[in-house]
């Protein structure tokens, strides 16, 4: 709900200095501007214009970093170079001995970088604070020994060492006239008085800065020495009173140690007026839902006031929220501004390359890992490039052949058995020994070809992805060509990181019109008079305590470096100089726990609920999603003519008892797999299923046992079969699970466990003979049988495969085997009715499905029809038996002609059921 105010003209901090300096300068065009942003440089040119009267030349306007860059007369050199050069520095500082591969070094240099640019930004006197450091190490020693082992003399060397590769690495880029963000300052604060002699007539004015670097604060104040030069602040005068509030924690410092306020007062920092804001503090679920509600925030503002949205900024506090909150952005608003920028790391098409990488830097001996190699073939851009003018998808082709051949390991040889190579465009993929420099000329010919795909396909935007990408790839190149040490694919993906990381897609807009959607940083400076702040939890705004870097906090402490307390303190700051000036605001913050973000709000929430000069101005509320709980209903399939002539073709070709009992379990099951056919994907299996196992088991016992089909069963022959068993079982091993490595793991294990079932059965078999006689009839013998249902116009056929016809003691059994658990209940029935409709009793109706087809083949008096569990032989074989009773103990375990009559009975009245056009497909709770 949005509450009705009257709100006056708001005029900005930046107007206001427009205004202040046009009192004492005549023109401005001989003035110089320094800001904090480029893009509060923006808006000060807009000030500058709407106050102008007249033409007039417009001043130079700097950010602070472009007018340190020109007093410094320095090139800003790159972090991926900076890190080159840091290496280089490192080799030269060090002895042959001691030198460290690329890779292992940029583990630890990204952040000592950190550190070197902050030691400089600070004028730190380094030989003193290497010389503490490297004390402080030696201290903390975890060993009293009076000897060191040489690892313990490695690590305090190491710190020894770091005052040498600091002024080895500073020097190195002086003389190619380049510097880190931090020696550009060091060297701007050494070159100012020569800046202010050359440009005696030119006035500077430093707008809107609050925690300053001391290189920053030595140099503003060297300006400041001239009667010419001002700085304005802003920031309202409460805070600045407040001696223990963190927003006007740095420019009290600032007051109180500038020997230019001896004589000056503050210019910007006056008392607000006390008006009345609309503060509203709204508890959201999770992070997306608060995209979801700025969107109808929004909206809501739009239909109310559609100038308003002119006024209007969206503050990201995580900034991961970008995504999210454009697609939730309302239709009806047709200008944004965003200042951010999409980073181009989260774009589709770098988890291209990010594949491609992790594809090769994880290739081992055996080759490349199925599950990388599908994931990469299943990128949306590979779909698009390896599609064939036919109409040929060579990806989606591979993937099948390696989900069909079951590899779990890629080779060179696998690859060009399963394509033609030569005439194959999926050869840039996958290459041998790929060294930095072929990675990037593969990948620079995939940006070459997708260009021509996307170019044809007519996709902007995947095409401007794609010319950034071409451009990090030049770079990439670049720097191969001029450093070395980029030797292997785990370095060169580091360098890849690294360039990816600070490059963004920019969104084309106007700068100064319509709704504003920025991080917290891009709003300094400005003002808005509807604010709506995004993730304002704790750890998010203020960020909490993070440590990155090789110096001590007490040392930090000691020498003026900037510690996790300082940069809290600006974002209070950023965080209260946002609200100070607006009127609506909107503070939304996460509830939801997710990892270490424990959905706590932020303690500037706190701060504010406890400000009494906000009482009666703020409003808290919670965000939840409307939950309409819907009843259960079970998904219904009606029978239609299609399905209808599905079931005459299914009934023809033969109802399988597992087709049965699929139905019985859940009939959306059988209508899915055995009438649509509709089966899970296949996938390559690394470690083997449990069905794999079950046939590999069948098959092995079906290729000992058939050379003895059709005759008695011998101890002799039994013995010869399990000198076979290892031979056998690796031969199905191959056939049934092709690609497997049976030496290690899991499946060295699942062959063990295989070759142990085998022989216990042998040896169970062996210990069966010498009391009994024991015929084999038939193995896995296919059976089908027409059944007699004169309701239904069409033939149906039951088919089935039985595992194993035997006689032991002229006792005809049909055994089923069966690698999973089973137990006594489950082939034992008394009431019929059940038989039909609880799937408990599926695996007695499995088994008189079977001695029904052998019945209709063979004239017999009874048979007995047995699972056999081979995990567990001593405790079967579990035979089907009728009982009485539920409790009861007599067990009839003979099929007889009897009992298969009555079993018929029941089956016509199950397939009738699936037959009938009038009763859909119901669901079933499984």
């Amino acid at each position: 709900m949005i509450r009705a105010f009257y709100f006056w003209p708001m005029r900005t901090f930046l107007e206001e200095v427009v205004a202040d300096v046009r009192h004492t300068h005549s023109t401005l065009s001989n003035l110089v501007f320094i800001l904090p942003s480029k893009r509060a440089g923006t808006f000060l040119k807009q000030a500058i214009a709407a106050s102008s009267t007249s033409p007039t030349l417009s001043p130079e306007i700097h950010s602070i970093e472009s007018f340190v860059e020109k007093l410094s007369g320095l090139r800003q050199v790159s972090a991926p170079e900076q890190l080159f050069l840091l290496y280089q520095a490192f080799l030269s500082a060090k002895s042959p001995k001691e030198k460290e591969r690329f890779y292992s070094f940029s583990k630890w240099a990204g952040s000592l970088l950190q550190d070197i640019n902050e030691i400089d930004r600070y004028l730190i006197n380094t030989q003193k604070l290497f010389a503490n450091l490297a004390e402080v190490q030696e201290i903390n020693h975890w060993s009293l020994q009076a000897e060191k082992t040489g690892m313990m003399e490695a690590h305090v060397q190491f710190w020894n060492s770091l005052g040498e590769l600091y002024t080895h690495f500073n020097q190195g880029l002086l003389k190619k006239g380049l510097g880190h963000q931090g020696l550009l300052y060091r060297c701007a604060h050494e070159r100012v008085d020569d800046y202010l002699n050359q440009n005696p007539e030119r006035s500077h004015v430093f707008i809107g800065f609050n925690a300053l670097n001391k290189a920053e604060s030595e140099i503003i104040q060297s300006f400041l020495c001239r009667p010419t030069n001002h700085i304005y602040w802003d920031l309202d005068a409460r805070f600045l009173e407040d001696p223990h509030h963190d927003a006007g924690y740095f420019i009290r410092n600032h007051l109180k140690r500038w020997r230019y306020f001896q004589n000056n007062g503050p210019k910007g920092i006056k008392k607000k007026a006390e008006v009345k804001k609309d503060i509203q503090i709204i508890r959201v679920p999770t992070p997306v839902a608060q995209a979801k509600y700025i969107g109808n925030l929004l909206k809501d503002l739009d239909k109310k006031d559609k100038a308003s949205l002119r006024t209007t900024a969206v503050v990201l506090g995580d900034e991961g929220l970008l995504n999210p909150l454009l697609h939730a952005l309302p239709q009806e608003i047709s200008t944004v501004n965003i200042t951010m920028g999409y980073p181009l790391g989260k774009s589709i098409m770098a988890s291209l390359f990010s594949q491609l990488f992790g594809l090769h830097v994880h290739k081992t001996e055996r080759g490349w890992y199925h599950k990388e190699v599908l994931e990469l073939l299943a990128h949306p851009h590979i779909q698009i490039l390896w599609t064939t003018k036919q109409g040929h998808n060579v990806a989606r082709f591979l993937s099948q052949h390696v989900r069909e051949k079951n590899w779990i390991y890629l080779t060179p040889l696998r690859l060009k058995k399963a394509l033609d190579w030569n005439k194959n465009p999926i050869s840039p993929l996958f290459w041998e020994s790929p060294t930095p420099k072929r990675f990037v000329a593969h990948c620079v010919t995939i940006i070459t070809r997708l260009k021509e795909k996307l170019g044809s396909h007519g996709d902007a935007l995947s095409l401007e992805y794609l010319y950034r990408f071409h451009t990090i790839f030049n770079q990439l190149q670049t720097l191969l060509d001029t450093y070395s040490f980029i030797d292997d694919l785990n370095a060169l993906k580091r360098v890849f990181d690294e360039l990816l990381s600070t490059e963004t897609l920019d969104f084309s807009g106007e700068p100064l019109e319509g709704l504003q959607v920025m991080g917290m940083l891009e709003s300094r400076n400005l003002d808005f008079e509807t604010v709506i702040l995004a993730s304002v939890n704790e750890g998010i705004l203020p960020l909490g305590k993070t440590n990155t870097s090789h110096i001590p906090f007490d040392l930090k402490v000691h020498y003026g470096l900037p510690t996790y307390k300082d940069k809290d303190a600006v974002y209070t700051y950023h965080f209260y100089r946002l609200l100070q000036r607006a009127k609506r605001i909107f503070v939304l913050y996460v509830t939801q726990t997710d990892g270490l973000q424990g959905g706590e709000k932020s303690r500037l929430v706190q701060q504010l609920l406890t400000d009494k000069s906000l009482t009666g101005q703020i409003t808290e509320k919670t965000v939840v999603p409307r939950l309409r709980a819907s009843p259960k209903t079970p998904t219904s399939f009606k029978k239609t003519r299609d399905i209808l002539e599905r079931l005459r073709h299914r009934a023809a070709r033969g109802f399988s008892p597992t087709s049965l009992t699929n139905y019985i379990r859940n009939p959306i099951d059988f209508y899915t797999q055995n009438l649509l056919q509709l089966n899970d994907i296949q996938e390559v299996e690394e470690n083997m299923a449990p069905n794999t196992f079950g046939t590999i088991i069948h098959d092995v016992l079906e290729s000992l046992y058939k050379p003895y089909v059709g005759g008695y069963l011998a101890e002799s022959t039994l013995q010869e079969a399990k000198r076979k068993v290892e031979k056998c079982v690796r031969h199905h091993f191959e056939r049934s699970y092709p690609g497997s490595d049976l030496s290690t793991g899991k499946n060295r294990i699942a062959f063990q466990v295989i070759l142990k079932y085998i022989h216990n059965f042998l040896d169970t078999e062996i210990g069966e003979l010498k009391q009994h006689r024991i015929k084999i009839i038939g193995l896995e013998t296919q059976f089908e049988s027409p059944l007699d249902i004169p309701e239904l116009d069409y033939p149906v056929v039951l088919k089935g495969k039985l595992d194993r016809i035997d006689e032991k003691d002229g006792t005809i059994r049909i055994i089923d085997y069966k690698t999973g658990t089973t137990t006594p209940a489950q082939v034992e029935i008394w009431d019929w009715d059940t038989l039909t409709a609880n799937y408990d009793h599926s695996k007695a109706f499995q088994l008189l499905c079977y001695a029904l087809l052998y019945s209709t083949k063979t004239s017999f008096q009874g048979i007995e029809a047995s699972i056999l569990p081979i995990k567990n032989l001593n405790n079967g074989p579990f035979s089907f038996a009728l009982k009485p009773t539920k409790n009861s103990r007599k067990k009839d375990k003979i099929v007889t002609h009897e009992v298969l009559n009555t079993f018929k009975v029941q089956l016509k009245k199950l397939i009738l059921e699936i037959c009938n056009p009038e009763i859909p497909f119901i669901e079933k709770e499984v």
